[in-house]
């Protein structure tokens, strides 16, 4: 049986920021693999140091040491293998729902025939459900629909790697349960390799195959792997009755409890210790 080398590999990777001649460590050592296909989240509170890992996997900072690679290449940029979605979804203001989708895609493919690239743009707008939104511009949408608009950008791409930066984190619990579930639709569907990053334990049940818990900072690390063994599609009112659910949740909120500092942590750190659940997300 022949090695097959994971999609991504991080081996030792720290990042510190320097600022009035002080160092802050934001991450130590971090280990981590992704096989080509799987959906892996990560969740850490706020301010642990999700957002500086995802910008080192999408190329927009440098690690001060450890090695970062997608296929055994070394990332070191930014690059049209990896699609990456915010949370501020980043839309240009001035152009429609497909204008923006089209812009990436001429960027991406500038060989392409002109209708082919149409059509790409037309293809993943029609699969967030946006068909009759596109010639609308990003000040004429609701949160959601602008999130969806993100996704479907990042998908015309073709990236090997999607990049979700705590993408439904500004949304009002209503249309977050329902873009939970759009996402999980539409990633399953695309058969990508998704990163998640979120500070909502229950949104990474419910969505990937894997979830890691990321300890709260400074020099935040990586806790144990724990697969998310519960049957596809996911029924988010049955979740709450899985003893699965209920073990990997107990799990992940035990490593991250455990991995808080003695001292107070300021409040933007507690915004994970009573989580919404999956249930109130749905009825609020």
């Amino acid at each position: 049986m022949g090695f097959t080398m994971p999609l991504v590999e991080l081996h030792g990777v720290n990042k510190s920021y320097h600022s009035a001649g002080k160092t802050l460590r934001v991450l130590k050592d971090i280990e981590l693999t992704i096989e080509e296909g799987e959906f892996v989240a990560i969740v850490g509170y706020s301010g642990s140091g999700k957002t500086t890992l995802m910008s080192l996997l999408a190329g927009l900072i440098r690690a001060d040491s450890g090695t970062l690679a997608l296929r055994g290449q070394p990332i070191t940029a930014p690059g049209r293998d990896r699609g990456v979605v915010f949370q501020n979804y980043s839309l240009l203001p001035w152009l429609t729902v497909l204008e923006n989708v089209r812009l990436a895609v001429d960027q991406v493919y500038p060989d392409w025939a002109k209708q082919k690239r149409e059509e790409q743009s037309r293809f993943w707008i029609q699969k967030v459900n946006l068909t009759d939104a596109m010639d609308k511009r990003p000040a004429q949408l609701s949160g959601g629909m602008r999130q969806r608009v993100s996704v479907a950008r990042a998908l015309a791409m073709d990236p090997d790697l999607l990049l979700l930066d705590e993408p439904l984190g500004a949304l009002d619990a209503l249309t977050r349960a329902v873009l939970q579930d759009e996402f999980g639709r539409i990633c399953q569907e695309a058969k990508k390799t998704v990163l998640l990053i979120t500070n909502d334990v229950d949104e990474g049940i419910l969505l990937a195959d894997r979830i890691i818990p990321l300890s709260a900072g400074p020099a935040a690390t990586l806790g144990p792997s724990i697969a998310v063994d519960i049957q596809r599609p996911r029924d988010r009112k049955g979740l709450n009755r899985d003893s699965n659910f209920a073990r990997i949740r107990a799990e992940v909120f035990s490593y991250l409890r455990g991995s808080r500092p003695k001292r107070p942590l300021a409040p933007r750190h507690e915004a994970l210790t009573e989580p919404l659940g999956l249930e109130a997300a749905l009825e609020a």
